[in-house]
């Protein structure tokens, strides 16, 4: 095995553990949902249409410091204080972020989602909103835990609120539906924030540190935002126009919107070595030394991811019936699902290494460049999702966003041999 894969393996499993049980959480709520009422269903999905934009914009404004935390790895005093930087931003993201998702109701009908699906949203929006907020508040330990090297502590945090996701999901679903569901997340996000920043204050290096992010710091905060709102812009349109393939599926019917979301939590599952392996690859890239260490590491980092959504995909493939079942007892929903295994499994791997791809440019603190070629491939997916879906239905939509997917890789390719080479220049 060599240097690269063992380094990115030995971050990476951590976070595969905790994200592989968070993941587990998040496709019972869905099964829950889909054996429940097929309505529910579609209405949870177009929630998450705008929560996962709105929470992208979070994240990625959080994952912007990655490289500066990587650089302060034998300084973890300066890297609590780069942490303290980057929720100020995060604070402004996630409070305009929870207003657009008390929105929801609007935003659906403005798009032509089902009626039958809207009037199943209830508090759920408000419940997403404050989830947003929590989020925006207190999370960002477990990224610098990465960065630090400290990723088995991750695991820990992951694993609590996915339990406490859990229960309350088996409790709260059977008699509350979807108002169930939210309120199940909400609990979750908040017990992983106060755990993940527990353990991030019990390093020796950071004991009496306060949790209070104190005054903010312009110039830094600014010098972290060039990486991070470039990436969390396009975290927002991949989002968006994932969130308006969602809409553009919801149209052809209840049926469609339901098994849509199905495949989308399957992705979800298939993806979970590549985000694993990006997170923990991100920091390695920023100390990188050498355009070929960088190399290296990325196509480490390549090969976990798609060697964890080939092992899923074969399991999707072989099992597909089987694993169906689980989210739905609705006749037509399985049928549409499995026919479109295969696309799944296809997107699933391509947009999987690009993920991992792109994180290297974060890196390298060029994400501008993964905006451009975000912003290229799914501004083309916006133009053709809803003539793709009443041409062809869901196989079309599944089919342009395996080509968006693979337009969007070559591009991000294309941008990290560039910007490494500049590796070569700085070190000499």
């Amino acid at each position: 095995m060599s240097s690269s894969l063992r380094v990115v393996l030995s971050a990476a499993l951590p976070l595969l553990l905790s994200m592989s049980a968070g993941v587990v959480a998040q496709l019972l709520g869905t099964s829950l949902l889909g054996r429940q009422a097929t309505a529910e269903l579609a209405a949870f999905t177009l929630a998450s249409a705008v929560l996962s934009p709105v929470t992208a914009a979070v994240a990625g404004g959080l994952r912007g410091m990655s490289p500066f935390v990587a650089a302060c790895r034998d300084r973890p005093a300066e890297a609590l204080a780069i942490l303290k930087d980057a929720r100020w931003l995060t604070l402004a993201l996630g409070t305009a972020g929870a207003g657009v998702v008390l929105a929801v109701p609007l935003i659906a009908r403005a798009g032509g989602a089902p009626e039958a699906a809207i009037a199943e949203l209830g508090a759920l929006p408000a419940l997403l909103a404050g989830q947003v907020l929590l989020s925006a508040a207190g999370s960002g330990a477990g990224g610098m835990l990465i960065a630090l090297r400290h990723s088995r502590k991750v695991l820990w945090s992951g694993l609590s609120g996915t339990a406490a996701q859990v229960v309350l999901l088996l409790t709260l679903v059977p008699a509350y539906g979807v108002q169930g569901t939210g309120v199940a997340m909400v609990t979750a996000t908040a017990v992983q924030v106060v755990v993940a920043n527990v353990l991030l204050l019990r390093l020796p290096e950071l004991a009496g540190q306060s949790w209070w992010p104190g005054r903010p710091r312009g110039r830094r905060i600014l010098r972290m935002a060039r990486v991070g709102l470039p990436l969390s812009a396009t975290l927002i349109v991949k989002f968006t126009v994932t969130g308006g393939v969602a809409y553009a599926a919801a149209r052809t019917g209840v049926h469609q919107a339901a098994a849509h979301a199905i495949l989308l939590s399957l992705d979800g599952l298939l993806g979970l070595a590549a985000f694993a392996a990006a997170q923990a690859v991100t920091p390695e890239v920023a100390r990188a030394s050498s355009p070929r260490e960088a190399r290296r590491l990325i196509l480490a980092a390549v090969t976990v991811a798609a060697g964890g959504v080939v092992a899923g995909g074969v399991v999707v493939l072989v099992a597909g019936d089987v694993v169906l079942r689980l989210f739905t007892q609705d006749a037509t929903v399985y049928s549409l699902a499995l026919g479109l295994a295969p696309l799944l499994v296809a997107f699933s791997l391509v947009s999987n290494c690009a993920i991992v791809t792109a994180y290297g440019l974060v890196g390298l603190k060029r994400s501008s460049w993964q905006l451009a070629a975000v912003g290229t491939g799914y501004g083309l997916l916006a133009l053709a999702m809803v003539p793709a879906a009443t041409a062809w239905g869901l196989a079309g939509v599944w089919g342009a966003m395996i080509a968006t997917a693979a337009l969007i890789w070559a591009l991000q390719i294309t941008g990290f041999v560039r910007h490494s080479a500049a590796l070569e220049t700085a070190t000499a």
